[in-house]
């Protein structure tokens, strides 16, 4: 991000096409140059859609109902640094996400979990404490600078790492 780096771990044994879909939108740079959009405060930062506006995008297979739900108990929204979809109801992901900043257990069973902050919690947290505007969207753009892949357990480190 233009604050810096954020490394994300996929699970992908327990959401294999919520991960396939951002990971190819990444490797496609569909992520590039978005904004995050809504942040709330000790609640959560959202991101991944192209418009800007919260009502866009779509999934690696198209728009609302194409990339169903993945739901286990297994993973929840346990604390700061869950990567989870956002949604609009029982399977309508498309290419949003989020990144908590707390404990949120009233999503759990209704937003798929498909990762964590790996690296770079910091940089969440800065994010989630700068000035929004009375719908919850940054006074100053906070723009996921580009976004890629990398192999598991080796995160790019530095300046030019992940963004």
């Amino acid at each position: 991000t233009n604050l810096g780096t954020i490394c994300l771990e996929l699970y992908y044994d327990e959401a294999p096409k919520h991960c396939e879909n951002i990971v190819t939108l990444a490797e496609r740079g569909y992520y590039d140059g978005t904004v995050f959009h809504r942040v709330i405060k000790n609640f959560m930062i959202q991101g991944g859609d192209p418009s800007g506006t919260g009502r866009g995008g779509e999934s690696i297979w198209g728009g609302k109902g194409s990339l169903p739900d993945e739901l286990t108990t297994a993973l929840k929204h346990t604390g700061a640094g869950i990567l989870s979809m956002a949604n609009s109801g029982p399977n309508t992901a498309t290419s949003q996400f989020f990144l908590t900043l707390a404990p949120c257990p009233w999503l759990d069973g209704k937003h798929t979990v498909f990762g964590r902050v790996e690296t770079g919690m910091r940089v969440v947290q800065r994010i989630g404490q700068v000035t929004t505007d009375k719908s919850d969207r940054p006074e100053q753009p906070i723009t996921i600078v580009r976004a890629f892949t990398y192999p598991a357990g080796d995160p790019p480190s530095g300046p030019s790492g992940s963004q």
